[in-house]
């Protein structure tokens, strides 16, 4: 079983299905294999290196959900609670890539160095398209309309290389995978 599960993450990195850059670390101790696929490195910098983008608390509403396919249904980001009108700050040092309304909502975007995009919605842009934003400056408020069913929250979105990945895993929050033995010590 243990083998499976890391015949499984290699080949998750192999197939691309994993961010670009990422490795698998594996060990083996007292009978029991922890492994877990370590995240490419964005921009040279540890995994886990934004702050959030809003104060605390840092309450996920609704957590991301991986597709099983880039076609198929899923939640590419985590819904953060918060009030309308509350400041948005960058998460990290970046560029301005897209602000304005897309459908029927308020959408920001800010792209970071090595590859990495953060998107945020519903927040209206205090900040212009190609401007550069430092790490805690103001780039939005928060609007009304997300989570209508639930609390008021706001999206948080992120991308490396393209694709889709938990901005819990760029803000530090995710928690490594354990295995526990399968068989007494």
């Amino acid at each position: 079983m243990i083998l499976r599960l890391l015949a499984a993450l290699l080949i998750a990195v192999a197939l691309g299905l994993a961010p670009q850059g990422s490795r698998v670390l594996a060990v083996t101790t007292a009978g029991a294999t922890i492994a877990t696929v370590v995240a490419k490195d964005p921009g040279g910098a540890v995994a886990g290196r934004w702050s959030w983008p809003s104060p605390p608390p840092h309450r996920v509403v609704t957590p991301y959900e991986a597709p099983s396919a880039v076609w198929s249904p899923g939640h590419r980001g985590i819904d953060v609670a918060s009030m309308p009108g509350v400041v948005v700050v960058a998460p990290e040092a970046g560029v301005v890539h897209f602000s304005g309304t897309v459908v029927d909502r308020q959408v920001l975007s800010l792209e970071h160095a090595g590859g990495v995009l953060s998107s945020f919605e519903p927040v209206r842009a205090t900040v212009a398209r190609g401007q550069h934003v430092d790490r805690g400056q103001p780039i939005g408020v928060v609007e009304p309309g997300h989570c209508a069913s639930s609390e008021p929250c706001f999206h948080l979105g992120a991308r490396v290389d393209g694709r889709y990945v938990s901005p819990l895993l760029l803000l530090g929050e995710l928690r490594r995978s354990v295995l526990l033995p399968t068989r007494p010590l």
